[in-house]
């Protein structure tokens, strides 16, 4: 969602009180959603991806560039979901390195697997559920440009971009920065 993602960064950089966050969602519609359930779900979504960063990243993802801001938005969601963090490292770089070229249904399924011996509810999680993060995971790489596009699942390699790797360097986030360069 980086349209809604770029707007709701911007909107963060005012420190909206509570108030102010529910009626700019809701009656201004700032994400221009048909629903106000929708609205406040994506918003919150959102919202807790973009906390993992702070108001200059936010600034960044405003008013930068499209791939400055989708970086950025990608570097956000990694720290937020330790899943998507796990299959960059565990499928993504091990296909980098092996020069497998594409991404298979087969390669989810083992990745679940094997990520079900570290956690076991994760063996609990339903057919449609297990099948619906890989959607979203393919979906987050593929608006990063990290993968062709969803259907061929091609791997496609990205150097972040100077400014990025910059803001990461600065931060200490040197374990992000090594996984998103070999990936």
């Amino acid at each position: 969602m980086p349209l809604e993602s770029r707007r709701i960064a911007a909107f963060l950089l005012t420190h909206p009180d509570d108030i102010t966050w529910r009626r700019t969602l809701v009656e201004d519609n700032l994400l221009q959603k048909k629903a106000p359930a929708t609205a406040l779900r994506q918003a919150q979504l959102i919202r807790k991806r973009l906390n993992t960063l702070d108001d200059a990243a936010w600034d960044m993802i405003a008013n930068r560039e499209k791939e400055v801001a989708v970086q950025l938005l990608l570097i956000a969601t990694v720290k937020h979901s330790q899943l998507l963090a796990d299959f960059i490292s565990d499928v993504y770089v091990d296909h980098q390195r092996r020069l497998n070229l594409a991404i298979t249904p087969g390669d989810w399924e083992g990745f679940l697997i094997e990520c079900a011996h570290r956690d076991s509810s994760i063996s609990k999680w339903s057919a449609s559920t297990q099948a619906k993060l890989f959607q979203v995971i393919l979906r987050i790489l593929t608006e990063a440009k990290y993968l062709e596009s969803t259907r061929s699942m091609k791997l496609t390699p990205q150097s972040l971009h100077p400014d990025v790797r910059r803001y990461l360097s600065s931060h200490g986030d040197s374990t992000l920065l090594e996984l998103l360069e070999r990936a």
